[in-house]
């Protein structure tokens, strides 16, 4: 089986489990999302390839940072939204697993990332704003910091994190933030995800988009 792996806390369990399974001899190739998760697969001895090598792949599975209506996503806390995205798209399938805290009945509640490149932060980061200002957001876009030097991800960009609140026209948002020439990616993942395990108090709910 051809299997995308997610990046972030979740995932993380995730990947365990399949190493667990790929010990006692289940057969898979997979496609990390990240430089973390594919030094975690390989202590696990689980098979590893690449989109160059694997460009069609049978399923993803990853977390989520929150899960509106129809399964729309935020994902990128972890730092790996570009790569997510595209093995979620190289999927014949993507599937979430969550706790039902990332259940929301309008995305927004949490920052959305947005990665963008280095030349013209500035630029980039007030023409983010101005949509965000446009669309009624709460807050304004804040470049991701850790231990004091700004988040670097996997491909060398920078994230942007924007709160705004309520995002009631994801996919206007999508399309607007796309338009902009210094953003890479952002992290609403819309329309890719078909199915969402979402572990809750009273045990596991199955939701098909």
């Amino acid at each position: 089986m051809r299997l995308g792996l997610g990046t972030g806390s979740t995932a993380r369990h995730f990947v365990e489990l399949l190493g667990a399974r790929v010990s006692l001899g289940f057969a898979c190739l997979c496609v990390p999302t990240s430089e973390e998760t594919a030094a975690q697969a390989k202590g696990l001895g689980i098979p590893l390839t690449t989109l160059d090598e694997t460009p069609h792949l049978d399923l993803t599975v990853d977390g989520a940072d929150e899960i509106g209506p129809r399964l729309s996503l935020i994902k990128g806390a972890g730092g790996a939204l570009l790569r997510e995205k595209i093995v979620a798209t190289a999927s014949d399938r993507m599937v979430v697993i969550a706790d039902a805290s990332k259940r929301v009945k309008t995305l927004g509640r949490f920052t959305l990332p947005i990665e963008v490149n280095a030349f013209g932060l500035e630029v980039t980061r007030r023409a983010v704003a101005a949509v965000m200002e446009k669309l009624g957001a709460e807050g304004r876009p804040v470049l991701r910091m850790r231990d004091g030097k700004p988040f670097v991800t996997d491909g060398g960009h920078l994230i942007l994190d924007a709160l705004f609140g309520r995002i009631s026209a994801p996919k206007a948002l999508s399309l607007a933030l796309g338009d902009i020439p210094g953003v890479v990616e952002h992290g609403l993942f819309l329309g890719l995800c078909r199915r969402a395990y979402v572990a809750g108090s009273g045990g596991i709910e199955v939701i098909d988009a």
